[in-house]
């Protein structure tokens, strides 16, 4: 599917690693800046974790930085331009670090939306799954110390960030192949995340999201950003979008337009955005 080509060196050094993705440079940031300010209607997407701030071995640790939260506030409070920040992370987790900004939210990769101040459901699901599922999560953490089960209102996740990288990697190949056995008599998928494994309905995903949000409305730019596999889904909805704007942080092949190298890429980008 992809075409691989050599590393690339430019002001922000990544690897170049399918056709559908191009360098940024200095020449393409002046671009999509002034896409940005002729724009009318814009819609901005931002991953949390490893987009926004670092990954970290404990993830209420996780609390934006000062000079990212600047940056945010001066997108939010631009009235041409409607951001929400789009993650993995429960609703209750999300709200601890952005309590502090008017922002829009959509949780749990799309099945928790936050508008107004206000949370809502986007699905209904009668987590009969959970059950038989936790099972095996639980068991497979026997295997591997330091790993631990998260529950979420509509999805399970296995982190293995905090234990060793050799042995989390391959238990998390083993829990992908017991999972596989059982998500399609419960309409499930996985996830293979950054060192997490999550499990939940088809009914959830940041794709099926956007494409919500493209159903109450029309942008004439949209940027999305997002570092992981979860974000993909974004990234492929915007494939046949002409004005979408989609960037990969940091290595890995993507379906994103552009990749940046780093989370400090991101807020100089999104500084010159927001002015």
């Amino acid at each position: 599917m992809f075409n691989f080509t050599p590393l690339l060196h430019t002001k922000y050094k990544y690897l170049r690693l399918s056709q559908f993705t191009i360098i940024m440079d200095s020449k393409t940031e002046i671009e999509i800046k002034d896409k940005f300010r002729r724009a009318k209607n814009r819609l901005v997407l931002l991953d949390y974790d490893g987009t926004l701030v670092h990954h970290t071995p404990v993830p209420d640790t996780a609390s934006l930085p000062e000079h990212m939260s600047d940056i945010i506030i001066k997108l939010v409070d631009n009235p041409q331009t409607k951001i929400f920040i789009i993650t993995g992370r429960s609703c209750k987790d999300i709200d601890k670090f952005l309590d502090h900004i008017p922002i829009n939210i959509i949780a749990e990769h799309g099945a928790m939306m936050k508008m107004g101040g206000i949370w809502k459901n986007q699905i209904i699901d009668n987590f009969l799954w959970k059950k038989a599922i936790m099972s095996i999560l639980n068991q497979i953490t026997e295997t591997c110390p330091e790993s631990y089960v998260e529950e979420k209102n509509f999805s399970l996740t296995w982190h293995y960030r905090n234990a060793d990288p050799d042995l989390g990697y391959s238990v998390s190949r083993e829990l992908i192949h017991l999972l596989k056995k059982r998500i399609h008599s419960y309409d499930l998928k996985i996830l293979d995340g950054n060192k997490v494994v999550e499990i939940l309905t088809n009914k959830i995903g940041k794709g099926s999201a956007v494409k919500k949000l493209f159903e109450q409305s029309t942008y004439d730019f949209v940027l999305s950003i997002g570092d992981d596999a979860t974000d993909e889904e974004m990234f492929k909805f915007f494939l046949n979008q002409a004005n979408a704007i989609t960037i990969k942080v940091g290595e890995g092949s993507t379906h994103a337009r552009y990749k940046l190298n780093s989370i400090s890429d991101v807020a100089s980008l999104l500084k010159q955005l927001a002015g």
